[in-house]
């Protein structure tokens, strides 16, 4: 799919959950990652893959957030019992152990938690990916520019469930140039940081130029 095909359904689509509700935030503050469990290669594919997708964005990364220290944090492990053993995490994340243990259940290899502001809006999210089988084999740079995507809004849990953010340009990888387009309209400062009122998906499609 083109961006010229994308359709405002297309967008309402990426923001409304199995249930039909429509539910989009974005980050209400700049976002302060930090890395857990890569060499320091990986760690700069990282930090790349966050330039990257902020730039799309047009939002900003800081070094340090003043309630968390770091409000965007991302895991890379084997096995979701390691996890327990992080200090403080059970605090960051409530009822660590009752989802570590479903995510052991169904075989689960990656999970994202948000935590929002009084408004709404993203001010903290966690990223968990177990390394194995197809996680483990992705390259670096494909890995992390997809889960960059995936925390810079709260997109339904069906939007990328049967595709990719991601598109091959050449060699390289990019985002697929409507989910790039939506990143930017989503933070254009003319929309509100939170809603669930769905005209807010024909108000992106408008700033994509696509049919409504």
């Amino acid at each position: 799919m083109t961006q010229a095909e994308f359709t405002s359904d297309d967008v309402l689509a990426l923001f409304s959950g199995a249930d039909g509700d429509f539910h989009f935030a974005r980050w209400g503050r700049p976002i302060a990652p930090i890395v857990f469990g890569v060499e320091d290669q990986t760690l700069s594919v990282v930090k790349g893959a966050f330039e990257a997708v902020a730039a799309v964005a047009g939002h900003h990364l800081a070094e340090t957030d003043p309630e968390f220290g770091s409000n965007c944090m991302m895991f890379f492990f084997r096995e979701w019992s390691e996890l327990l053993a992080v200090p403080d995490l059970d605090r960051l994340v409530p009822d660590l152990a009752p989802l570590v243990a479903r995510l052991e259940a169904g075989d689960a290899s990656q999970y994202r938690v948000f935590r929002f502001d009084e408004t709404g809006a993203i001010k903290a999210a966690f990223v968990f990916l177990r390394m194995q089988g197809a996680l483990a084999e992705m390259p670096a740079e494909t890995l992390a520019l997809a889960q960059v995507a995936q925390i810079m809004l709260l997109w339904s849990e069906r939007a990328f469930a049967e595709r990719s953010p991601l598109a091959i340009a050449g060699e390289t990888v990019i985002l697929r140039p409507e989910i790039a387009g939506v990143l930017k309209a989503a933070y254009d400062p003319v929309l509100p940081p939170v809603s669930r009122d769905a005209t807010t998906a024909l108000r992106l499609a408008a700033r994509l130029g696509v049919a409504i």
